[in-house]
């Protein structure tokens, strides 16, 4: 009798702990700053930032986030300007269209992930030791007209004399099932959709086009001039948790990162995660730290403006307000 009263008494002992426990982390979950980030496409190519999500680091910066994609840069540019979401990632040539349209409350440019354009040029035959030359004459499926893929590939293209044609009739969601349907002779991917035709045969990765163009705020995260102004805690700390992400990733395996972001990827296998993460790796895609340059910001006006897009250059002090100066 004294046995079943004593599994009793600790039956109830763990039932009120794991009551108190659980409101506990309820009323963690409940004080966390809700953030909704609009991201411009779903790739490995963001990796660190998958990384900051899987391993808490939002919250352990007091935030909850929620990535949404909303494909097209224009599109997360708009999300973020009509306030749907408190966070824009997309190229940053974005925040120079919105402030030479003469908005008052422009975007700004706090943190940089990617340095490189992360596309990758996929042809229809496997070519060994690529030269530019090959893409004389060709015609590549590049995505939207001013997007950063298409425009990178012009300006590389112009600057070392190949004459190839960059179709941008094609959006970027299609551009995958354009290629296998016949059109163009390359297509610029990102990844896994490179990988993915790879394997089924149907294209082969020949080069990375930010090996070709160089270093560039290809991929910042942005917000409201007066968000960031009002909310400069959330902005710091968002830009911790992105920074951990950075340097989580640059300190671990493929594989291991692989095995965080399965849930994130669950149309690609582990391996293909890993080698993927490989790719983007070996081409220093990612910053050291969330700073975005002067020099980089402003190569990236030389590529705009050398496509037709940019009706003024923009100081860099305007757009950009780097969060992080260690």
């Amino acid at each position: 009798m004294k046995k079943l009263i004593i599994i009793l008494i600790c039956i109830a002992f763990l039932g009120t702990f794991y009551l108190v426990l659980k409101n506990n982390n309820d009323k963690k979950e409940s004080e966390l700053t809700k953030v909704k980030v609009a991201e411009v496409t779903h790739s490995l190519f963001y990796t660190p930032m998958y990384i900051a999500d899987a391993k808490g680091y939002f919250k352990d910066y007091g935030l909850d986030v929620e990535i949404i994609l909303t494909s097209g840069a224009d599109k997360v540019a708009a999300a973020v300007m009509s306030k749907d979401v408190q966070i824009g990632f997309c190229g940053s040539e974005q925040t120079l269209y919105i402030y030479n349209r003469g908005a008052k409350d422009y975007l700004i440019n706090f943190a940089g992930l990617t340095k490189k354009d992360g596309i990758f040029l996929v042809a229809r035959e496997k070519v060994d030791n690529f030269d530019l030359s090959y893409l004389e004459n060709k015609t590549i499926l590049g995505g939207r007209n001013g997007g950063m893929p298409a425009m990178t590939l012009n300006y590389t293209l112009k600057q070392n004399k190949v004459k190839a044609n960059v179709d941008t009739s094609v959006d970027f969601a299609s551009l995958s099932g354009a290629f296998i349907g016949g059109n163009g002779d390359l297509v610029a991917l990102f990844e896994p959709n490179a990988l993915t035709l790879e394997k089924e045969d149907l294209g082969y990765v020949i080069k990375s086009v930010g090996e070709l163009g160089g270093e560039v705020p290809y991929t910042t995260f942005n917000a409201l001039k007066s968000y960031i102004e009002e909310n400069p805690k959330i902005i710091e700390n968002f830009t911790k948790a992105i920074q951990k992400g950075i340097d989580y990733t640059k300190s671990h395996t493929d594989q291991e990162l692989a095995q965080l972001l399965v849930d994130y990827f669950p149309d690609t296998s582990l391996n293909d995660i890993a080698t993927v993460i490989k790719r983007y790796r070996e081409i220093d895609s990612w910053y050291d730290t969330t700073q975005i340059s002067e020099t980089g910001f402003n190569h990236m006006q030389d590529i705009v403006e050398f496509n037709g897009f940019l009706d003024r250059r923009v100081d860099y002090k305007i757009l950009v307000a780097n969060q992080i100066n260690e």
